[in-house]
């Protein structure tokens, strides 16, 4: 009998695996980013205190558009960018949740650079 690989089960593992290096403090948060099929998230994250400073999603009230394609990804990585400097945050982590760097995930990484974050 065939079975077929869990792919969340397996981007579990690496998320783990990465976070065991990455870690956000109150100088540097960590932008978190989680994609589902029609919808995509990001967090940023003070691992210390273990508290989400600022997030946004493609869900959100003032969100336009698809949040499953690349132009809805820009849109959160901009969004995101903007609430976290109007909280005072300038520099983060970029925790890619498992996820592949390519596609929406790029997209929103782009996005909030272009939002002013570094990272």
């Amino acid at each position: 009998m065939i079975k077929k690989k869990d792919k969340n089960q397996a981007r579990t593992k690496r998320h783990y695996r990465v976070r065991k290096n990455i870690s956000g403090t109150a100088e540097r948060p960590r932008l978190n980013v989680f994609r589902s099929l029609n919808h995509i998230y990001a967090q940023v994250i003070d691992d210390t205190k273990g508290v989400t400073l600022v997030a946004a999603s493609s869900l959100d009230k003032g969100f336009e558009g698809y949040g499953g394609n690349v132009e809805g990804a820009k849109a959160v990585g901009k969004a995101v960018a903007e609430k976290a400097l109007a909280a005072g945050i300038k520099a983060v982590v970029f925790d890619r949740g498992g996820y592949v760097y390519h596609g929406r995930v790029a997209a929103l990484a782009e996005g909030a650079r272009e939002g002013g974050l570094d990272f």
